[in-house]
């Protein structure tokens, strides 16, 4: 879908928000839209008035101005720069709303994984697309992954990767996994015949979710994929080890309503194969 709404990426000046940076202005160029670079002033825990607030916010303005100045030049893209203030998911998500895409970086390795809690509050909460970026090296990748399980939320996934493959000129590999539980198949519960009779209803699960695109996008070379061997996070992995790009939609079907973030959309984060969209459902 056409939008005129501006990318947007924030930064913190590490590693991983650089790259998100340099990854934002190359997306925006090749879509021809405006680029915003954004600083979060995390000042709830001062009392105003005090002279700290504006010191902060001066520094926050140098280091927008050092992250856009990495960039500017470099790509045909016009690049502005915005310093909010409050909490940082917070912040970020109110501001979802004034554009097509959300852009973080993947934050430091911890013991809960390879992504902060911010950035995980951010992908989880925000009205618009997220990309998450890491800091490895994704030269020479090919082609864009989108996970799928027959939820309203993997049709609106399969949608935004189709569109990006085709704008990229890249090939579309559409992952189902469908893990079957040692414990059926252990104690006899699984038969064979009932094992191929689950198989082939999910792979018509998987042709029904892939079958508008060939109209939608005539020269768009798509590969389906059903996987019965892993877990679904760990299949997505598996699948975009060498990839540009992996979607995966917000919530899936197996997935609590009141949960802002699915618990496969959670582990594909906190083991990032490569640049990571999450795609929010758009429900009335």
């Amino acid at each position: 879908m056409r939008t005129s709404k501006p990318i947007a990426v924030a930064t913190n000046d590490s590693p991983q928000s650089q790259a998100a940076v340099t990854w934002a202005a190359s997306r925006a160029a090749k879509a021809g839209l405006p680029l915003i670079i954004l600083y979060v002033v995390d000042d709830r825990w001062v009392a105003e008035p005090i002279p700290w607030t504006g010191a902060l916010l001066e520094k926050g303005e140098q280091l927008l101005e050092t992250a856009a100045g990495r960039v500017r030049g470099t790509l045909p893209v016009e690049i502005t720069t915005k310093v909010l203030e409050g909490g940082i998911a917070g912040s970020l998500r109110k501001y979802s709303t004034q554009v097509s895409m959300l852009v973080v970086g993947s934050g430091a390795p911890h013991l809960g994984g390879s992504l902060t809690d911010r950035a995980l509050q951010v992908a989880a909460a925000a009205k618009c697309p997220v990309a998450v970026i890491g800091d490895r090296d994704v030269e020479g990748r090919q082609g864009v992954v989108v996970g799928v399980d027959g939820s309203e939320d993997a049709t609106e996934a399969v949608a935004f990767a189709a569109a990006e493959a085709d704008r990229e000129g890249q090939e579309l590999t559409v992952v189902y996994a469908i893990w079957e539980p040692d414990k059926w198949v252990d104690s006899g519960a699984l038969t064979g015949t009932l094992a191929q009779r689950i198989r082939d209803e999910e792979q018509m699960v998987l042709s029904e979710t892939v079958s508008g695109l060939r109209e939608d996008y005539p020269d768009l070379v798509v590969h389906k994929v059903l996987d019965t061997e892993m877990e679904p996070a760990g299949a997505l992995v598996r699948a975009a080890a060498k990839a540009q790009l992996l979607v995966v939609g917000s919530r899936g079907r197996g997935g609590f309503k009141r949960l802002l973030l699915g618990s496969t959309a959670h582990a594909v984060l906190t083991h990032l194969p490569c640049p990571t969209v999450l795609t929010p459902i758009h429900r009335k």
